[in-house]
């Protein structure tokens, strides 16, 4: 891990695509902007990772496909 000391106003590059401004500080609470163009996607780590589990409990349900059928041929009967 690189830890780097900044002070407000400064900032960090990471890449040549992102750039983070620490903004100021309250207690222990430090507040970063991030600059990056649209195309990088950024999240909180906790949002990050609750996408992750969701996209795999998705991905892990299995299909029952002759309920899938069945509830396809009710739909063509109404």
């Amino acid at each position: 891990m690189l830890v780097l000391t900044r002070k407000k106003g400064e900032s960090i590059m990471i890449g040549d695509q992102i750039e983070m401004v620490i903004l100021g500080t309250e207690g222990d609470t430090v507040k970063v902007g991030i600059v990056a163009s649209k195309e990088i996607e950024v999240y909180r780590k906790e949002v990050y990772q609750a996408i992750r589990q969701a996209n795999t409990e998705a991905s892990s349900n299995e299909i029952d496909l002759s309920e899938l059928n069945r509830m396809w041929n009710e739909r063509d009967r109404k």
